[in-house]
């Protein structure tokens, strides 16, 4: 059996009991979990475990789990993260390991490396995206508390594709000056575009008031958002 357990430390020397993070799914052998805060939100925890399946003798995979500090893990993603691949080199003994760290190697992209000196590369939030088809979907977020003036997104379209962004009370009911109608279309491939509506891009007589965020998307990923404070 294989798992994955947490223990922290103020000092490097006393450590608390061990706490198992309940990750596995039925005939799963999780580990070599390398998890890490993420760069760009170190308040959220990204890990890569070995997924070492034992009725199939050596086979293994990659995996995406998150965590925000607690002693649990999110299995929101259970198909595998990298595939073994074609050719036997994959799928041999002790074949598919994560090395620790996920860096930034270029002004849009991010790298993480495998045993056989192997880079895989995403762009900067890249791991996941809410996705929408050409024939539109909507994202309604949970009531959130935010601080700051400006809302950023990490997004990609096509050249037909667009994302809407409107801003509601805890009910749902749109807040004036930022209803769907009032936001400027966003479309094209940004890391860090700023929303922007008819009044401009300021949400500071919002902050610290329960909001909800309804994206409208057309063939378009949505990567991150995060709200700034920009002086």
């Amino acid at each position: 059996y294989r798992g994955i357990a947490r223990t922290t430390s103020q000092d490097f020397i006393h450590w608390t009991p061990l706490v198992e993070m309940q990750a596995n799914l039925p005939n799963e052998h999780l580990y070599t979990a390398c998890t890490q805060p993420y760069f760009r939100a170190p308040h959220i925890y990204f890990a890569l475990p070995t997924r070492f399946m034992a009725k199939r003798g050596a086979a293994t995979d990659i995996l995406f789990m998150s965590a925000r500090g607690s002693a649990q893990f999110d299995r929101e993603f259970t198909e595998s993260y990298i595939r073994p691949g074609i050719g036997q080199d994959g799928w041999a003994n002790r074949a598919n390991y994560a090395a620790i760290g996920i860096h930034q190697t270029g002004p849009a992209e991010m790298s993480f490396f495998l045993t056989g000196g192997r880079r895989y590369v995403t762009r900067l939030d890249g791991i996941a995206s809410v996705n929408a088809s050409l024939t539109g979907g909507t994202l309604l977020t949970k009531p959130i508390r935010f601080s700051g003036n400006e809302l950023e997104i990490n997004y990609s379209t096509s050249a037909a594709g667009q994302i809407l962004v409107e801003l509601q009370d805890s009910t749902g009911k749109p807040l004036p000056g930022f209803t769907l109608e009032d936001c400027e279309p966003i479309y094209g491939d940004h890391i860090a575009r700023i929303v922007k509506w008819k009044q401009g891009s300021d949400v500071s007589s919002l902050a610290g008031q329960p909001v909800r965020l309804r994206f409208d998307m057309q063939d378009a990923d949505l990567y991150a958002l995060k709200f700034n404070l920009r002086r």
